[in-house]
């Protein structure tokens, strides 16, 4: 699908050539040649990639290795970084300058995942101290065949067989790989936690379905899900009475760590002390607003505390915390989070069709409970599908509140996800926020970038959109819905702040939620949560806020360039119809700027 787009594009170029006499033949041929070559080893990359990370191409929507599981053992892990390393030697001998422009994006996104991958393998190496790369991958290996049905289902439940008799292995190759004294407690505490979602998945979602298989094939997996139960039991043990005891490693990364991951995650031209400066700024600018907004909020209410033109720090404070109090006030039952988020999300999709901002897409989305094994890292998530699986569902997964939290922790978390915070919520994760996005990121030709898609392009779309809805008058311009995603965008920018705090400045729990609970007005219980999320993760939380400022600096300059004849929904449709590219890419192609 995408070579008919070089072809025409280079055939124009002849064109021009034969009217203007300004480049050489020599010259057209070295670039076709340099295209050809980079095509050629874009699809190898593609057609390969699943040999390495099967469980990754069932994600893709690769099929052919869905009996299969990564082998990160140390051979296994070996032969991988052989192939990076080989393919990488391969891109470098390409001269990027003669390659198409589409394609020299997607060449600067394979070299930065190849270099990342090298050195994540040989130098940041967590295959040897986050027990969360192996409890991820065993659910992630039987989710992505069960949750959408991309085959008829016996021919999944034999894939899922052939993983299940190779759990064993793979949590083996664990206990082999980690270092305990290297591994955070935090690492350890979730692990613990995350493990037995394993079998939940089987008992939910393969027990019932056995009668589908034939009497061979039901024994066959009869016994895989025995001898899985006793491997996840075992190693259960290992993780509780091992690894949980051992585990004194520093959940830290520490600067030099720190700052070359950045570098890889972001692929932008902001660096640590860019984000913290502009974060911090923003933080100001964003409080401010916050404080305007209360004042209508509190406005000819007898208990509203006292809101002047020109506040003093405790006078904002107040009555932004009073303002939120009131939105914080109309929650769901505690049972009820995933019932109203569908309703919320008829009205989005409702109010972006009437809008009509940008394009809406028809690929199907359901709501639904969030997988065990994915639990205790975020309130919610969206689980697209690959862009090779087309025409299956995108699921806006919701984290149910946990059964062992005490009223005061249940009435804390929602006053958090408030009424007005799930329709953000779900502006942000659905409608039109990532499933949005990333349905037309899909059908974009390139396999390869869809592959490689950038972290701060999708979550910076999904920030920059919720502040879209607000400038359309989403539920009427009311001031409670306003607050509601500003102090959204301040969770943003707390995140930002916070990631690189907490693993180059060593910023301590108490000082995490200060920032959280009184700069960015959050509930103890998101707070809290968030503070386990930034000690599992690094440089991830940065590209809410990255993304969101690359996503607005973009838009501020196409208003610039095309004045009154800017529109909206054509300008959304360009920005989202190269896939998801870092933002700076995108950028370059629309505006016709260098790439590099």
């Amino acid at each position: 699908m995408y070579r008919p787009q070089v072809f025409v594009r280079w055939h124009f170029a002849l064109l021009l050539v034969a009217l203007c006499f300004v480049q050489q033949p020599a010259a057209l041929a070295a670039s076709a040649s340099a295209d050809a070559r980079f095509d050629a080893l874009s699809k190898r990359f593609v057609e390969e990639f699943g040999r390495y990370s099967p469980v990754s191409a069932t994600q893709l929507g690769d099929h052919r290795f869905d009996g299969e599981l990564e082998d990160l053992s140390a051979s296994g892990r070996a032969r991988t970084l052989a192939w990076t390393k080989g393919v990488l030697d391969e891109l470098q001998a390409i001269d990027r300058s003669g390659l198409s422009r589409a394609n020299q994006v997607d060449a600067a996104m394979l070299d930065n995942q190849l270099r990342y991958s090298i050195w994540s393998e040989e130098k940041y190496r967590d295959w040897s101290w986050d027990p969360l790369v192996y409890t991820q991958l065993a659910g992630q290996s039987l989710y992505g065949l069960l949750a959408r049905e991309f085959a008829p289902l016996p021919e999944r439940l034999r894939s899922v067989t052939s993983r299940l008799e190779q759990l064993p292995g793979l949590l083996q190759q664990m206990r082999a790989n980690i270092v305990p004294a290297r591994v955070p407690a935090i690492h350890a505490e979730t692990a613990v936690k995350q493990n037995p979602g394993v079998l939940s998945l089987v008992d939910e979602l393969v027990v019932p379905n056995l009668a589908q298989l034939p009497a061979a094939d039901r024994e066959r997996l009869e016994k895989a899900i025995a001898n899985a139960r006793a491997a996840v039991k075992t190693h259960q043990e290992w993780l509780e009475q091992q690894l949980l005891p051992q585990a004194k490693g520093d959940f830290r990364i520490g600067r030099e760590l720190y700052d070359e991951k950045l570098k890889f995650a972001l692929m932008s031209p902001l660096d640590r002390t860019e984000i913290w400066r502009r974060a911090a700024s923003e933080a100001i600018v964003t409080r401010a607003k916050m404080y305007e907004v209360s004042r209508k909020v509190l406005a000819g209410r007898a208990d509203a505390p006292p809101t002047p033109a020109e506040p003093t720090a405790a006078e904002q404070q107040a009555a932004i915390r009073a303002a939120l109090d009131i939105a914080g006030s109309e929650r769901t039952p505690r049972d009820g989070i995933v019932d109203f988020a569908r309703q919320k999300l008829r009205e989005t999709t409702e109010f972006v069709r009437a809008k009509d901002f940008v394009t809406v897409p028809d690929e199907p989305l359901e709501i639904i409970l969030m997988p065990e094994f994915q639990r205790g890292v975020a309130v919610a998530y969206c689980d697209s599908p690959g862009p090779l699986d087309k025409g299956q569902r995108t699921f806006y997964a919701v984290s149910p509140i946990p059964a062992d939290w005490t009223e005061a922790q249940v009435g804390s978390f929602l006053r958090e996800y408030n009424t007005r915070s799930i329709a953000n919520l779900t502006i942000h994760e659905a409608m039109p926020g990532h499933y949005l996005q990333i349905a037309h990121s899909n059908r974009y030709p390139s396999t390869l970038r869809a592959m490689l898609g950038s972290g701060p392009f999708v979550e910076g779309w999904a920030v920059y959109i919720e502040r879209v809805m607000q400038e359309q008058g989403f539920r009427g311009g009311e001031p409670l819905m306003q607050l509601v995603q500003l102090k959204w965008y301040l969770r943003s920018i707390t995140n930002a702040i916070m990631d690189s705090a907490i693993h180059v400045d060593g910023m301590t729990r108490d000082e995490a939620m200060q920032l959280m609970v009184e700069t960015g007005f959050q509930e103890e219980r998101e707070a809290a949560g968030k503070w386990v999320r930034a000690q599992l993760s690094s440089a991830q939380l940065s590209t809410y806020f990255v993304g969101y400022q690359e996503h607005s600096d973009m838009r501020a300059e196409a208003e610039r360039r095309q004045g009154a004849k800017f529109d909206l929904k054509a300008y959304h449709d360009q920005a989202l119809s190269f896939g998801s590219p870092p933002v700076r890419l995108v950028r370059a192609l629309m505006f016709d700027e260098p790439i590099h």
